[in-house]
């Protein structure tokens, strides 16, 4: 109902660029293009320190600016309607991921590419209203689709034990709270042999995409590599 109540309010309070802060729209022109437009560049990231079983992760741009307003945004303050151009976004880290390494999901193939999202802390979920990135992951894959890529959004990745929020915590503290959290249903739940991309909406110090890709990995996933929003070396104080 949270999520309901939040997207009516947007329909009638005024609105202005979520990135910039200025135009009388929920993104504008100049910000939609630097988020998942012109301005917009698949590049690998990697944090420093680096964790242990990181897999390759592409960023469609910088976790700084507008792009991070829009992101914080969109998961902070509920402002649903960013999940749109933030998917398009991630969309373009998905297909710099698959360039990278795998390209049998394609029409005819037989292979689907699944997008698993990382999951964030229940209390962070149920305080927030909504999972961010289920829903950007779910956008970004309808993009996809759309250029022909054979795709679907398994959310199989589940907490095995309570862990904290990420915010607030450094890189060690991060890689502690979450060493052993998840695990990946397999079987139906994560085919053998489909190709699999990470997906989050942003990177910093790498510890939750870690813990994940060790759990797809232990399921039998195979594991292309991951995709985020935006990334950044390092940002303590940041999920990711």
């Amino acid at each position: 109902m949270r999520g309901l109540w939040r997207e009516l309010g947007g329909l009638v309070l005024p609105a202005v660029c979520a990135g910039c802060g200025t135009a009388r729209a929920v993104l504008c022109g100049g910000c939609r293009a630097l988020l998942c437009g012109t301005g917009a560049v698949p590049h690998p990231v990697r944090p420093v320190p680096e964790p242990a079983g990181l897999p390759v992760v592409y960023a469609a741009v910088e976790y700084a600016g507008p792009p991070r307003a829009v992101l914080l945004a969109h998961k902070e303050r509920g402002a649903l309607s960013l999940a749109a151009p933030l998917g398009r976004a991630l969309a373009l880290s998905v297909g710099a991921v698959r360039a990278d390494g795998d390209r049998t999901a394609r029409p005819g193939t037989g292979r689907v590419l699944a997008l698993v999202p990382v999951p964030s802390a229940r209390a962070a979920t149920a305080r927030r209203g909504h999972d961010p990135v289920r829903r950007i992951a779910l956008a970004a894959a309808a993009r996809l689709r759309r250029e022909g890529c054979a795709v679907r959004v398994l959310p199989v990745l589940r907490q095995t034990r309570a862990v904290a929020d990420q915010a607030g915590l450094g890189a060690g503290a991060r890689r502690a709270n979450l060493a052993g959290a998840l695990t990946a249903e397999g079987g139906r739940a994560l085919p053998a042999g489909d190709p699999v991309v990470l997906v989050d909406d942003v990177v910093t110090t790498g510890a939750s995409l870690a813990e994940a890709a060790r759990a797809v990995r232990a399921a039998g996933g195979r594991l292309l590599g991951a995709a985020v929003v935006a990334g950044t070396r390092s940002a303590p104080g940041e999920r990711g």
